[in-house]
C-alpha cells in the first residue's frame, strides 16, 4: 500500500527532512546546510558587536563586497575552513571532537557546543 501524503485541510505537502538543501535535490547538500549555520553564526557575531561591515570586513581580511555576499547567503567562494577561521577572528571558539563512530560510516555535527551539536550533520 502506498503511504499517504500529510495533508493540512485540502493542502498535500510533504514533511522536510531538516536540510532544505537536500530537500531541493541540490548536490552537497550537507556541506551547504553546514556552511549556511555557519554563516548565521558569523551574521550573528557581527549583529552582536555591532560592526559595520566595512569593519567586518578589516577583521577577516576579506572586502566590503565579499561580507555583503556572505551575509547575503552566497557561500560558494567561501570553505568550510575559512568560514571557522572567521568565527575565531570574531572572537568564537569552535570545538573540533573526533570520537568513533557507532556504527559504519562517521559524521561531522555542526552545533552551537560539543553537548549541542545537532545541527547538521555532513556524511556521504
Amino acid at each position: 500500500m502506498k503511504a499517504k501524503k500529510p495533508r493540512l485541510g485540502n493542502i498535500e505537502y510533504t514533511e522536510s527532512s531538516g536540510n532544505v538543501f537536500a530537500d531541493l535535490g541540490l548536490p552537497n547538500s550537507e556541506e551547504a546546510m553546514a556552511k549556511a549555520k555557519i554563516a548565521m553564526k558569523i551574521h550573528d557575531a557581527i549583529k552582536k558587536k555591532k560592526l559595520t561591515q566595512a569593519k567586518a570586513a578589516k577583521i577577516l581580511k576579506i572586502s566590503q563586497p565579499k561580507i555583503s555576499l556572505l551575509l547575503r547567503g552566497y557561500l560558494v567562494d567561501f570553505s568550510l575552513e575559512r568560514l571557522l577561521r572567521f568565527l575565531n577572528d570574531l572572537g568564537q571558539n569552535v570545538y573540533i571532537s573526533i570520537s568513533p563512530a557507532s556504527h559504519g560510516r562517521g559524521s561531522t555535527w555542526v552545533g552551537d557546543s560539543p553537548s549541542n551539536a545537532r545541527m547538521v550533520a555532513l556524511g556521504r
